[in-house]
């Protein structure tokens, strides 16, 4: 899969998990449903001002990192899942500990 079918499919299932259909992203964005038919299944050549649109319609947000730091930041942002493979949450790259003597 090279990295415009990663977006595009990202920004479907983003989509999907939301519960929102091609034509309500169509009438929060104001790109036509078929334009975003035709970027979920690769059929269009997708601009960045659209991905940035659509991501943020999504409450995602494009953002351009060191190919260096990306294992990192995968690590920190992939979703968590337990061994019945079903969704943890969301956790936190870092906890407090909380001790007897924060009293």
């Amino acid at each position: 899969m090279n990295a415009i079918e990663h977006l595009t499919q990202c920004l479907k299932s983003a989509r999907q998990e939301k519960n929102l259909s091609q034509r309500a992203i169509s009438l929060k964005t104001g790109i036509q449903q078929n334009q975003i038919s035709r970027i979920e299944s690769g059929q269009a050549d997708l601009r960045v001002s659209t991905l940035v649109e659509l991501a943020r319609s999504l409450d995602l947000e494009v953002m351009l990192i060191p190919r260096s730091l990306f294992p990192a930041v995968n690590s920190i942002t992939q979703k968590k899942t337990g061994s019945d493979n079903s969704a943890i949450g969301s956790r936190p790259a870092y906890q407090l500990d909380i001790g007897d003597d924060d009293e």
